[in-house]
């Protein structure tokens, strides 16, 4: 697979990340462990919720999206790391059942000031559901390391 580095990288591009279907199984478990609020982790009494029926976590759904990111994108670019992500927005429930899928936008492109062999992205991640709905977004930061000079 090619490497990406930061100069291959403009803004107002867009990067698909591939989908992922939700099952009830993993959001119970995610939930048990990470965020037990009944409405995550009990069916019977989430469908007495006012969400009638059991939703994933925020921060499941957050996870997913990680995964996406990185099978998607992460693994085929020179990633130095993450300074932090602006916002989170969950904007929709996620269900079991539900398949995922996942889109970054290139928002910012910024060369090192210290002329370090590296940029920052400023970048826009997606999560729409198999309706098209949006479901959570995000806009996060990532360090990208430059071309190799000898490349």
């Amino acid at each position: 697979m090619a490497r990406h580095y930061f100069e291959d990288f403009r803004p107002g591009e867009t990067i698909e990340l591939g989908s992922r279907a939700v099952t009830e199984a993993e959001i119970i478990a995610f939930a048990r462990d990470f965020d037990p609020q009944y409405f995550h982790t009990d069916p019977e009494a989430a469908r007495r919720s006012i969400w009638g029926g059991l939703v994933a976590s925020g921060w499941h759904t957050t996870a997913l999206f990680m995964r996406l990111l990185v099978d998607g994108h992460l693994t085929s670019v020179e990633s130095i790391a993450s300074p932090g992500v602006d916002e989170i927005r969950w904007l929709k429930p996620v269900r079991p059942g539900d398949r995922l899928s996942g889109r970054l936008t290139i928002l910012e492109a910024t060369p090192s000031k210290s002329g370090k062999p590296r940029g920052t992205l400023l970048q826009r991640g997606e999560l729409h559901n198999q309706n098209g709905e949006l479901v959570m977004t995000l806009r996060a930061i990532s360090i990208i390391g430059a071309r190799p000079r000898d490349a």
